[in-house]
């Protein structure tokens, strides 16, 4: 097998490119605009296909850099943290709690399902708990982590499962929220609050005259800048106290710390918090992270691993789906703000937090602003459920021995 590895200017440029065929194929498949499909991930999945068909023909795989995507994550939650004021933090309250209960709830249902459907299938009960909450609601980088020691265990494929599994949550996770959100609304006649304050870090698509200058765009990389250094240097302090946490939720906290303090000691400086600048920043990031993350999906590890991934796996979108409807929507209210809070959900507990941001915001720009959602579920998927998901695994590894 040959390895074409593309730096980061040609990964750039790819991703460029599928973002743009994404957004032709959201505009002329009226599928993808109906259900609300996220540009990148449509033209994500389309370039993994490409990608994969070239594998299958000429056994070449093309590997992209992962530094810069990772570099684009942190970029993007560190707007999300410059944008979240602790006025609105503040209103989270308790639908915060309520989601981040029942989200924690949920990583223990993805692991028995896991379990469940490993027993079932033949498998050794640790595929499971590589296929649930470890690879699901924890994403790549808990996958990455927790491998290693089931690896030690006598799983010896417990990497490629784990990433498998992690990469087609990715993909799920982006084509679920969604449909789950227009049926939600449909169904329901639910409607938008007409004074609820567009908390959307994003540059909407029905926006126009919007004001991007050389100044506020000047401020947005300077605030960012050293916003991301203050991040990495708390991210040092907490690993010294003993937590392990991402770069990016560091990041995020560093940008919470800074919009809330900066701005009210040095009144004359111009913040650029909500402004159209650092929008287009977040937007940019955002859309080239899901895009390196999906065009890189290496289609031909799940056959390489078996059907009985595949199948488990099923189970476990069929779960989310069943969860986010019947237990999740109920109880965040019923109301236009849960039902996109439930799209955010269903990509966050398939996918990624950037995945379920993508998804509210596909949502919002065609049904108008749903302000809590955008104060719940980035808090709960950037920061509270990693912590939560790190103590379930360790209970279900001791109830197993």
């Amino acid at each position: 097998m040959e390895t074409i590895q593309l730096n980061v200017r040609q990964t750039i440029i790819v991703a460029i490119l599928v973002l743009y065929v994404g957004k032709y194929l959201t505009k002329k498949i009226k599928f993808l605009q109906s259900f609300n499909i996220p540009d990148a991930v449509s033209g994500g999945v389309l370039a993994s296909l490409f990608f994969g068909l070239i594998y299958g023909i000429f056994r070449t795989e093309i590997a992209f850099d992962f530094p810069i995507r990772d570099a684009f994550l942190i970029i993007f939650f560190t707007c999300i943290g410059l944008s979240s004021k602790l006025k609105t933090l503040l209103q989270g309250g308790k639908p915060l709690l309520i989601l981040l209960g029942l989200a924690v709830g949920f990583l223990v249902v993805q692991n028995l399902v896991g379990l469940a459907m490993a027993s079932l299938l033949g498998q050794a009960l640790p595929v499971g708990l590589l296929s649930g909450s470890i690879s699901l609601s924890g994403g790549h980088g808990t996958a990455i982590a927790w491998s290693p020691l089931f690896y030690q265990s006598g799983i010896t494929n417990a990497p490629e499962i784990a990433i498998a599994c992690a990469t087609f949550g990715l993909v799920f996770g982006g084509i679920v929220g969604g449909p789950i959100a227009k049926f939600l609304i449909i169904r329901n006649q639910l409607q938008p609050d007409a004074n609820g304050e567009d908390l959307t870090i994003s540059i909407r698509r029905d926006q126009e005259n919007v004001q991007i200058d050389y100044n506020t765009m000047l401020q947005s990389i300077l605030v960012i800048g050293l916003t991301i250094g203050l991040g990495f240097e708390l991210n040092v302090a907490i690993a010294g106290l003993g937590l392990m946490l991402p770069a990016f939720v560091s990041c995020l906290l560093a940008g919470i710390i800074l919009t809330n303090t900066i701005p009210l000691v040095f009144k004359q400086f111009p913040w650029p918090a909500e402004t159209p600048s650092l929008a287009l920043i977040s937007d940019v990031s955002l859309g080239l992270f899901l895009a390196i993350s999906l065009m890189s999906l290496q289609l031909w590890t799940l056959a390489d691993i078996g059907g009985v991934i595949a199948i488990i796996l099923l189970v476990q979108f069929m779960a989310t789906v069943i969860y986010t409807v019947v237990v999740v929507f109920p109880l965040m209210g019923q109301d236009y703000n849960a039902a996109v809070i439930s799209s955010g959900y269903s990509g966050l507990t398939l996918g990624a937090t950037p995945t379920a941001i993508a998804n509210m915001t596909a949502v919002t720009e065609k049904f108008g602003a749903a302000p809590q959602a955008f104060i719940v579920v980035p808090l709960v998927g950037a920061f509270f459920i990693d912590i939560a998901n790190a103590f379930v695994i360790q209970q279900f590894l001791n109830f197993l021995g």
